[in-house]
């Protein structure tokens, strides 16, 4: 499998779906199913017994995964997609629209 292009604690920009247009924080990735947690986006309501850490239980807002294919990386405040370069013998992102390396 490639390596996965956007990683925890990237902004990113929604590009499709209910919250098109939003941007937020990446909260966790999945790379195996490809798909990664935006703080903000993609809010849902869970149902949830009591329990040790939720005293109450109720009704939570939470945020679901999102397909990583409608999310952009934020460089600079605009969306751009994302390469990869060899650079002293080590592989790192760089932004395609202006060329800067990101990590």
């Amino acid at each position: 499998m490639a390596t996965f292009k956007i990683k925890k604690g990237d902004t990113v920009k929604v590009i499709a779906g209910k919250d098109k247009d939003k941007e937020g924080k990446v909260i966790s990735v999945d790379a195996k199913n490809g798909k990664v947690v935006v703080e903000g986006i993609n809010q849902i309501k869970k149902h949830t017994k009591p329990s040790m850490a939720n005293q109450n239980g109720g009704i939570i807002t939470m945020e679901a995964p999102i397909d990583a294919s409608n999310v952009m990386y934020v460089h600079k405040g605009k969306p751009t997609r994302i390469g990869f370069k060899i650079e002293k013998d080590k592989k790192v992102r760089f932004a395609k629209s202006t060329g800067d390396v990101i990590d």
